[in-house]
């Protein structure tokens, strides 16, 4: 079995897979129980941690091993001819036109790389993965976003279909994590994954690596001197804008998978109010108006003012008041028809007490006084003319408060 493949979580502890029908452990049993901080690898048989959402295709390996033994072999030979000819200047000149050992060696390994390309796509191994280094104190959490992610979170919408990530071994300082993508020269899905990897997880990448490159153990100190990865960070995505995606993740300072699912909830929501605005809406019906309670308290208040109005008139017709008498009559009238609440009643005057006794003695009429005092008989006159009106008419119903 190579690195990269897969490994079947029933022959292997560390592995969960969404494909078994009957796992042992759900996924946030697994992460918790197997942390890559926990897992010591001194012995060497438990080196990863893997999740796997599905199970990749069978390639013809031992096919692209052979070949690709040999084609790295040439250029490893090569590269050290180039070194050893004296021939090649060490650097390109323009009076010559002649080029350096440096542009000779990256001709060289530039064909090289097309050939590998070449024979990848010629046996289907054409799988890779996305590197990243945790560090040591972090790696836990990470590790348990990231596996989250592709079996149910961002990463589960794009290429993505599994990742794994180192165990501990002596002083380990940090954990390589890898992220597989199916095709390595699909450049839009390489890219998703970048993507998602910066904005929602803020992790620092390392490059696309081909299982094939590591299956030939093509590293950064190869002899041949050929380029480990087989895209760099810059070549998907510019540093400038790199940084800006995952400076994005910092901002929000939250989990991916949780950030996914509430970023998920709300398109959900804008889809439900987007179609709910679009339907007619129905006019709310206007509450019915009290027919009655107004009315009645209305036509009350109307019957009461007709009745008083009309005890005023008859006042008038029967003893027409003086100009100055007139106004004061004037004034009570403007009072009894503006108030809504009964006031208190004015004490009656020294005149009209005076009356009222001597009409109860049953005396003759007052003496004729100077004139003066002309306004004082005018005054009993009209205090004997509402004293006789008021016992003539029967007594007036309380006018109730309003309510």
């Amino acid at each position: 079995m190579t690195e990269d493949a897969v490994p079947e979580s029933t022959a292997y502890r560390y592995a969960w897979s969404k494909d078994d029908a009957d796992p042992e452990m759900t996924l946030d049993q697994f992460v918790k129980q197997f942390k890559p901080s926990m897992v010591d690898n001194s012995d060497g048989t438990k080196p990863w941690i893997w999740v796997c959402r599905k199970q990749p295709e069978r390639v013809k390996e031992d096919e692209a091993l052979k070949e690709g033994s040999k084609i790295l072999q040439e250029l490893t030979a090569r590269v050290e001819e180039i070194k050893n000819d004296d021939a090649i200047p060490a650097r390109s000149s323009k009076k010559t036109g002649l080029k350096g050992k440096k542009e000779v060696r990256e001709e060289a390994q530039a064909e090289t790389t097309k050939k590998l390309q070449e024979l990848a796509k010629k046996t289907g191994l054409v799988s890779g993965k996305w590197l990243s280094f945790a560090a040591g104190e972090k790696v836990d959490m990470i590790w348990s976003q990231i596996a989250k992610s592709v079996i149910e979170g961002p990463l589960s919408k794009t290429a993505a279909f599994g990742a794994k990530v180192a165990t501990s071994s002596g002083d380990t300082s940090q954990h390589l994590i890898c992220v597989y993508v199916p095709d390595v020269f699909d450049k839009d899905a390489i890219t998703e994954v970048m993507q998602v990897l910066l904005e929602e997880h803020g992790l620092f990448l390392s490059g696309v690596k081909s299982n094939l490159y590591t299956m030939l153990k093509i590293d950064s100190k190869h002899p041949s001197g050929l380029q480990s990865t087989t895209w760099k960070n810059a070549q998907i995505i510019s540093d400038d804008k790199a940084k800006e995606l995952r400076q994005t993740y910092w901002d929000g300072g939250r989990d991916a998978s949780k950030a996914y699912k509430e970023k998920q909830e709300k398109k959900k929501a804008a889809a439900e109010n987007a179609a709910s605005s679009s339907k007619p809406q129905l006019k709310k019906k206007q509450a019915d108006e009290d027919m009655f309670g107004d009315d009645d308290e209305e036509e009350e208040e109307d019957e009461e003012a007709a009745a008083r109005k009309a005890a005023l008139k008859a006042k008038t017709k029967k003893a027409p008041a003086p100009p100055a008498a007139a106004k004061k009559r004037a004034k009570v009238d403007s009072d009894d028809e503006d108030e809504d609440e009964p006031k208190k009643k004015k004490p009656a005057s020294k005149t009209a007490k005076k009356a009222e006794s001597d009409d109860e003695e049953e005396a003759p009429a007052p003496k004729k006084k100077p004139a003066s005092k002309k306004a004082a008989p005018k005054k009993r006159a009209k205090a004997d003319s509402e004293d006789d009106e008021e016992e003539d008419e029967p007594p007036k119903k309380k006018r109730a408060g309003r309510k």
